[in-house]
């Protein structure tokens, strides 16, 4: 079994330099930036968050993190592997009970169901959240950087404790890389599903393959786009997929 901390720090000692996650957004109404994170600026940003959660939102083994966060995007991945790392459960499914919210809307409905809620800014040079919040909200462009650079469990997540739900499906820590569809070792593979269950899934199985992501929020680019060429994607992985269906 990889536990998603130990196939991060695998992937680190590998080769820290390498790129693990490109970022474009491609939305209508977004920024169009291009953010890149090498795997130790990524687990630096797992480390930040993941003690963000146990030492500031009390977060550990059966805890239940709700990440209303847009997929793909390099925010939910790094707040997705800080969740696993804690060994608590990230949910995507609204309707699942949680204890912390991550989301980018804090006065919106799921903030009143959810004891903690942390209000997440997508744009990547954010410096706070741009308005005022409700106390008791945690600012995290505000206040991830006040906390270390590495981390520590306090407490370990066991093989068959729940690591995500996602459409209903409840996957363990020890499933949590079994039954996806097969990318190639060492691949640059295109990221562009909207399903935050399985995009959280194919980033830790890309690092775990000593591969890495390229993420595109908005229309998928087709094979012609020369960004692609130029970032060296040889793959793409699934944009939805569900345990008897297959991808597509």
């Amino acid at each position: 079994m990889h536990m998603p901390a130990q196939v991060l720090s695998r992937a680190v000692a590998r080769d820290a330099t390498r790129p693990a996650l490109t970022y474009y957004d491609d939305t209508p109404d977004g920024t169009g930036e291009r953010i890149e994170l090498s795997r130790a600026v990524l687990a630096n940003w797992v480390a930040k968050a993941a003690n963000a959660l146990q030492e500031g939102l009390d977060v550990q083994p059966g805890s239940v993190v709700l990440v209303d966060l847009p997929a793909p995007h390099w925010r939910l991945a790094y707040w997705a592997l800080a969740v696993w790392s804690v060994g608590a459960t990230l949910t995507v499914d609204t309707h699942e009970g949680a204890h912390v919210l991550l989301t980018t809307d804090p006065d919106g409905e799921l903030a009143e169901d959810c004891d903690e809620v942390v209000a997440v800014t997508l744009p990547a040079l954010a410096r706070d959240f741009g308005r005022e919040l409700r106390s008791g909200v945690m600012d995290e462009a505000a206040e991830l950087a006040t906390y270390a650079d590495d981390f520590v469990a306090w407490d370990e997540a066991e093989a068959d404790d729940i690591a995500l739900v996602s459409a209903g499906e409840r996957v363990s820590f020890a499933d949590l890389l079994e039954g996806l569809p097969t990318a190639p070792e060492r691949s640059r593979a295109l990221v562009s599903t909207q399903d935050r269950g399985l995009f959280v899934r194919q980033v830790l199985q890309l690092l775990h393959l000593d591969g890495s992501a390229v993420l595109v929020r908005g229309p998928q680019p087709g094979p012609e786009d020369p960004r692609m060429a130029a970032e060296g994607v040889d793959a793409r992985c699934a944009t939805t997929w569900r345990a008897g269906e297959g991808p597509v």
